[in-house]
């Protein structure tokens, strides 16, 4: 199936049934539009559009310095845009802090998980966020409320842990993931940014993670996905944004392209081409200058 133009997401195809309270107009949980980013005269990010909406799964892919660390900056509030518009269930917003964006219902859970390996599991749930009880000098930690509420949370994730004392460290990466996860849903995110949560975990912990991103989706969160993997994303996300040196190369609806269609846009002809005419001027290998050049072939036959 070849990617036509037309087959790009709009505005309009996006909306799924947020509403303004004031106008009943539909409006997204979170809607970037040509949204911008530089550093001085190095430019970040240019022109980036997107919508995340509850119970979707937008997946952004892009190699490093694509541009995703910036774009997930701006959503989480750590910078601000230079252009564009950010909306926020229709409202325009600078977020200046991740407290603001938190308190907007917006978490973001990053690869290098901010947990405390020697801590059981339950403090780590509620690191920062802890629940006391008693008054004045009898206040103190709710140590068996915070158990159960930490229990309760992962089995409604389906993550079933037979105990939440044991050090979270204890856990795989795939298990620490979902714990993040959890605990975002609990206190209330209604939007979820996660950052590579499958880049250094194997093919089983890697389909662990898929299915608590299925999980969060089914509870009705818009969930962000940053990968550079596209078969982790396609079988997860509902659209996709690809992302080169800062700037969309495409947004499709999953209906509107393939998992090749999607490997062929990450891969790139250009970057094939080069690579083969690099391996030839070196000289010699000539069986991989053919190979790479077959796939270039392929590759813009794919878009055609």
């Amino acid at each position: 199936m070849a990617i036509m133009e037309n087959d790009q997401i709009t505005q309009e195809t996006l909306l799924q049934g947020e509403t303004d309270p004031l106008t009943s107009t539909p409006v997204h949980l979170l809607h970037l539009d040509k949204v911008g980013k530089h550093y001085g005269n190095i430019i970040a990010l240019r022109d980036v559009t997107m919508a995340v909406d509850a119970g979707r799964v937008t997946c952004v892919l892009g190699d490093n310095g694509a541009g995703k660390s910036t774009l997930i900056k701006i959503i989480a509030g750590l910078h601000q845009h230079d252009e564009g518009t950010f909306t926020i269930l229709g409202e325009e917003r600078k977020l200046s802090s991740p407290r603001e964006a938190l308190d907007a219902g917006i978490a973001a859970v990053y690869q290098d998980l901010a947990v405390v390996s020697l801590m059981p599991i339950w403090r780590n749930f509620f690191l920062g966020s802890e629940l006391t009880t008693g008054f004045g000098p009898f206040k103190r930690l709710d140590v068996d409320r915070m158990k159960e509420i930490t229990k309760k949370e992962l089995q409604d994730m389906g993550i079933d842990l037979r105990d939440v004392e044991q050090p979270i460290g204890q856990l795989s990466g795939g298990e620490r993931q979902c714990v993040a996860i959890a605990r975002a849903v609990h206190f209330g995110a209604k939007v979820l940014i996660l950052d590579e949560p499958t880049a250094a975990l194997g093919v089983k912990q890697s389909g662990v993670v898929l299915r608590y991103i299925l999980q969060a989706r089914d509870r009705g969160l818009g969930v962000i996905f940053i990968t550079h993997n596209p078969h982790h994303a396609f079988p997860v996300g509902d659209r996709f944004l690809l992302l080169k040196r800062g700037k969309s190369i495409g947004y499709y609806n999953k209906k509107d392209i393939t998992l090749e269609e999607l490997t062929a846009q990450m891969a790139g002809g250009a970057e094939l081409a080069e690579l083969a005419h690099e391996l030839e001027a070196l000289g010699g290998h000539t069986d991989v200058v053919a190979e790479v050049e077959a796939e270039v072939g392929a590759t813009e036959a794919r878009r055609t």
